[in-house]
């Protein structure tokens, strides 16, 4: 009787330790592939929920400037307020077409600023046009680094309005530049009171029109 001469079955241990490296090689690999995929999909996220953001906030800035009107309003001590003050950081004024659903008893017009605090723009609202404190501010774009607002009337552009008795009340267009922490750059140009022209109506023959008439 003759001893095996060959083998039998099985692996030995070298197989075995190959096998597991290659398994250990792509299970690696895998979890690098998902990984990266999850960082990957955050990030999208992250920046289709800042593109909505963006949008939800050219939409809402552009509706209260087309709405704007000429009503100046009073602070909570009396003091009277211009209807559009605007300075490099902040915007104040009164709009319109403020949707009453639950018939409240307040006006249709509502006052509203724009600020930047702390790295958030924010939209602040008033219950009331007069002598009321405002509301909670409502942060629209976060990580804004800075933001600069200029006012155009006919043609000339400035970094301030007030709309004093001796200067009309609203802008016609206003540019918002907003810079975010990551270095980009959003402009916006909006129309104040969609036309809004404070001049008085003329006649054909060039003359003011006779308000009487």
């Amino acid at each position: 009787m003759t001893a095996p001469t060959g083998r039998t079955g099985g692996f030995t241990l070298v197989e075995m330790m190959i096998a597991l490296l290659i398994f250990g090689m792509l299970a690696a690999a895998g979890v690098a592939l998902l990984s990266v995929s999850i960082r990957a999909q955050a990030a999208t996220g992250a920046k289709l929920d800042d593109v909505a953001a963006l949008n939800r906030f050219s939409s809402v800035f552009s509706a209260d400037l087309a709405e704007a009107v000429a009503r100046p309003t009073r602070n909570e001590a009396g003091d009277s307020v211009p209807a559009f003050f605007g300075a490099p950081g902040e915007m104040v004024l009164v709009r319109g077409g403020w949707t009453n659903l639950d018939s409240a008893p307040r006006a249709s017009a509502q006052k509203v600023q724009y600020r930047v605090t702390q790295g958030a723009l924010e939209r602040i609202t008033w219950p009331m046009l007069d002598g009321a404190p405002p509301l909670a501010p409502t942060v629209l774009l976060d990580h804004v680094a800075s933001a600069t607002l200029r006012y155009r009337y006919n043609g000339a552009w400035s970094d301030r309005w007030n709309g004093a008795a001796t200067a009309p009340p609203l802008p016609q267009v206003v540019e918002l530049s907003v810079q975010r922490e990551n270095g980009t750059v959003f402009r916006q140009l909006a129309l104040v009171g969609a036309g809004y022209d404070p001049r008085p109506p003329r006649d054909e023959a060039g003359g003011q029109a006779n308000a009487g008439a």
